[in-house]
């Protein structure tokens, strides 16, 4: 890559923050102003290994992101000292200080402001370049940390494992099942699935299926009782409650059909538990009627352990997603992973599986 290479190239990268509405002069004042003022450096820098100063780069923005070198390093699965040498390379590279440390937190210079700025959008397209060559030689390698809750990722996330590690050997998968919310940068996760999660800043997300929740007991708890009619007939019956372990409390719901009637309902407090899947032992377990989520439900149902009341009804509860740090830098593992479970929801029509509505 020559001078002028690398000047058009980020001259490029700041046209395209101009014509997304950004203030383009500045852009291509400052990008090109550090670029020209520490070309010599950098370009010494490129030429003796791009990958190492790829890694110099992936290290300086996550740490920017993530406001330390600590957080930066989970979500890189690297140590803090790794994270901060390869920063402290890239200033050396570039003669100039990027963040000022403190004992508790890194702020950005205004020079580490500028090139974060001008660099930002262009590491991913960078890394794809790099990541599509690193294919021709081998596959996706390294230690993959998703979280999932246990019984969704045992029934439907754990059985795509074999087909998944014939595919990418390389891959060690690290997985966690809990029922917390993670925080997928500051904690070092490459994805999470589940629903309900809030996005933080950084993290994306794409969508495998509708989390709707329907009413379920035991065929036993039904065998003496009148099934009802509509969702307020649910409020008679013994009801097991789930409290949502993130707040404490006990929601209530709003059930809807396909022409759009709704009821609220909640249900009676014979039973409060915290766990969802321990709400759906205890229906088949005779204790009562509960609200579940349909993936939860649905082996069950499929058994005949459990049936459903009120079948046109459901909760909408929003959808259950897959969730990843952003596109930028998205590492190879972590691409492969999320593009297979994907294409694995639609194969086996999942989505239609879990709609209550249907």
């Amino acid at each position: 890559m020559t001078k002028s290479q690398f000047l058009t190239a980020l001259e490029g990268a700041c046209l395209k923050r101009r014509s997304r509405g950004s203030p383009g002069v500045y852009c291509q004042s400052i990008g090109l102003e550090l670029a020209t003022k520490h070309w010599n450096n950098f370009q010494r820098s490129l030429e003796i290994d791009l990958m190492e100063t790829l890694a110099n780069l992936e290290s300086f923005v996550r740490s920017a992101e993530a406001e330390g070198f600590s957080a930066a390093a989970r979500r890189l699965t690297l140590s803090p000292a790794a994270v901060s040498r390869n920063v402290a390379t890239l200033e050396r590279n570039l003669g100039v200080r990027l963040f000022q440390r403190s004992t508790r937190k890194l702020t950005l210079t205004e020079a580490g402001e500028r090139f974060l700025y001008a660099i930002r959008d262009n590491l991913e397209e960078l890394q794809a370049a790099i990541v599509s060559v690193g294919t021709d030689r081998g596959e996706p390698i390294g230690a993959l940390k998703v979280s999932m809750s246990l019984s969704f990722g045992v029934d439907y996330i754990l059985p795509l494992l074999p087909a998944f590690l014939a595919r990418y050997p390389g891959i060690r998968p690290d997985w966690t099942f809990d029922q917390r919310q993670v925080d997928l940068i500051s904690e070092g996760y490459d994805a999470a699935i589940g629903g309900g999660l809030e996005l933080a800043q950084g993290v994306v997300s794409r969508v495998l299926a509708p989390a709707h929740l329907i009413a379920v007991a035991s065929p036993d708890y039904l065998q003496t009782r009148t099934l009802p009619a509509d969702p307020s007939g649910l409020a008679e019956l013994d009801g097991i409650a789930w409290r949502l372990s993130r707040t404490g409390r006990i929601r209530d719901r709003l059930m809807r059909n396909a022409a759009g009637a709704e009821f609220a309902v909640r249900l009676k407090e014979t039973i409060t538990l915290d766990d969802p899947e321990a709400t759906c032992r205890a229906a088949v377990l005779g204790l009562g009627v509960t609200l579940i989520a349909v993936p939860h439900a649905l082996p069950h149902l499929e058994r005949g352990t459990l049936v459903r009341l009120v079948p046109q009804w459901y909760c909408d509860d929003g959808s259950i997603s897959i969730y990843y740090a952003s596109r930028t830098l998205l590492p190879a593992k972590t691409r492969v992973f999320v593009d297979f479970v994907v294409e694995a929801f639609r194969r086996d029509r999942l989505a239609e599986r879990f709609a209550g509505s249907l």
